[in-house]
């Protein structure tokens, strides 16, 4: 039995600590959560995580400790395993700073263009204020991004980290927030490198491949596929 059991599914946020695991060849136990069921937010979940969110996990060497909150989920990992974490203090620091970025700029910013997008105007609810608002801010957030990555492989010293671990998921789906990544070199060639690390591109096929949020695959299908299973939260 491994000690990581992980409750997830196919997110950004979601695919964080699979990114992790799969990065650090760590077995765990997978369970998918159905977001068309509402198993999130079912009662023997939310005992597990009260926000009714995903990603959670729990950690049977630990007593079934549980950790919430795709970035803590990320840092707790890297302090069990030793993986992904910096042991001088100053860039384990650094490493903290870009992973609050992610998780209170990146993230929320990104995530609100998505939803505004592609799934509230497929809905016949479009809200011009808000999709220039969070397209905007998106991009000068992956501006932010993309000059700390001047002339460097990854978000912090030389190797790579949970910053980037956290960062890639959500900046490499520009194309389902509609955002233009043109100009911004750097962030490209870092998305080149993150692409070509063949677990990174494994843990996005877990629980299942979502190639539309990178802009592969039938885009309006999903699309199409994504709004409905958000419908009643567009509606309320």
């Amino acid at each position: 039995m491994h000690d990581i059991h992980l409750y997830t599914a196919s997110t950004m946020n979601g695919w964080k600590p699979l990114i992790f695991l799969e990065e650090a060849e760590v077995g765990y136990e997978l369970t998918p959560i159905d977001f068309s069921q509402k198993e999130q937010k079912s009662d023997w979940y939310m005992r597990l995580n009260p926000n009714g969110r995903i990603p959670t996990i729990v950690d049977r060497s630990n007593d079934d400790f549980v950790v919430f909150e795709s970035g803590a989920i990320l840092w707790y990992l890297a302090e069990k395993y030793g993986k992904f974490l910096p042991e001088d203090r100053n860039l384990r620091s650094q490493t903290l700073q870009w992973l609050m970025f992610q998780m209170s700029g990146i993230g929320p910013m990104m995530g609100q263009a998505m939803y505004f997008q592609r799934i509230a105007e497929p809905q016949g609810h479009r809200d011009e204020f808000a999709i220039n608002r969070y397209g905007a801010e998106s991009r000068r957030l992956l501006e932010v991004l993309n000059n700390q990555l001047d002339n460097k492989d990854y978000l912090v010293g030389d190797d790579f980290s949970i910053a980037d671990i956290a960062m890639y998921p959500w900046a490499r789906s520009y194309y389902w927030a509609k955002v233009s990544v043109d100009g911004l070199n750097s962030l490209k060639a870092w998305f080149e490198r993150i692409d070509a690390r063949p677990a990174t591109q494994r843990a996005l096929e877990i629980p299942k491949p979502f190639p539309a949020f990178f802009g592969k695959g039938d885009v309006a299908t999903s699309e199409a596929a994504n709004a409905d299973r958000f419908k009643s939260d567009v509606n309320q």
